[in-house]
């Protein structure tokens, strides 16, 4: 199957920040290819499964193959591709929001997920922690609770843990695997909201009450809530002027101020964020 996406596309940057995160077990960057394990309801059946891709840039294009398992569900699974690697953006129109932000980069994409549960789990994983010991405790917990998958692929053994699975974990067990008291105690809550519905995490349509949603529960704040809708929901329009990183790029101001000047960059601020993140170059317009 080939899915289409408006040119130009940074496919260096987005394999980059894939594999770096790649949840071992789970998921593979595997030179052109990226390829993962995944569960989908269908006819409320879970039907599991893995998917590999590859980006074709001269046809402007991403081949996807989904396991025969997964062939009831192929089109939703397509999907959840084109969200995770953002294949319906429009670049120039949002390059043309941003000016001279993007515009060494007009190719730069939002990373998306194909599993909104797992993305929320490691982001709250990876809470005052580097992006490699955050992976690292994904890692552990899927070797310990994940359901163990047949996938032709050596790498990929094991399905992300389920909301039920999580759910029904102890602080105790989490703190065998290291993560901290409070993290365990907000990662189970958070299993059990989605996993009785509280949290239609799938559902979502309005991003702030999203957000809302996520403050709501212990151990989630602001920057959370916020990378989770960036992510999971494909939320265009998130800034995090409080990000130690957006901090670092408008020197002497304050994160209220930061957060004024990026009003300039709206619907795309999301999309301003990765920018900055990213654009080590670039430095504000100052009065």
């Amino acid at each position: 199957m080939l899915l289409t996406y408006q040119p130009p596309y940074d496919w260096q940057w987005m394999t980059t920040f894939l594999g770096v995160r790649a949840l071992q077990g789970v998921e593979q960057q595997d030179g052109e290819y990226y390829q993962r394990t995944l569960a989908v309801m269908h006819n409320g059946e879970r039907l599991t499964g893995w998917l590999r891709l590859r980006p074709l840039p001269e046809q402007h294009g991403v081949e996807l193959e989904v396991s025969a398992s997964l062939s009831p569900v192929t089109e939703k699974v397509a999907a959840q591709v084109r969200r995770l690697l953002d294949l319906d953006a429009q670049p120039m129109l949002i390059a043309g929001g941003l000016g001279t932000l993007a515009e060494n980069a007009v190719g730069l994409r939002l990373p998306g997920c194909i599993n909104r549960f797992e993305l929320t789990v490691r982001a709250i994983l990876g809470q005052l922690v580097s992006v490699k010991m955050a992976a690292t405790l994904a890692t552990r917990l899927t070797e310990k609770w994940g359901d163990p998958v047949c996938t032709p692929f050596v790498a990929l053994t094991h399905l992300f843990p389920s909301a039920a699975t999580i759910g029904q974990l102890t602080v105790d067990d989490l703190r065998g695997i290291g993560v901290q008291g409070k993290r365990a105690a907000c990662l189970i809550n958070l299993a059990q909201a989605v996993e009785e519905g509280r949290l239609p995490l799938d559902d979502i349509t309005d991003v702030q009450d999203g957000i809302k949603q996520l403050l709501a529960m212990p151990g989630i704040g602001n920057w959370t809530a916020s990378y989770i809708a960036m992510r999971a929901w494909s939320a265009p329009d998130v800034f995090l002027a409080g990000d130690y990183l957006i901090k670092q790029r408008f020197p002497g101001m304050t994160p209220a101020k930061i957060a004024r000047y990026a009003e300039i960059w709206k619907p795309w601020r999301t999309y301003a964020t990765l920018h900055l993140w990213f654009n080590h170059d670039w430095q504000p317009d100052t009065p």
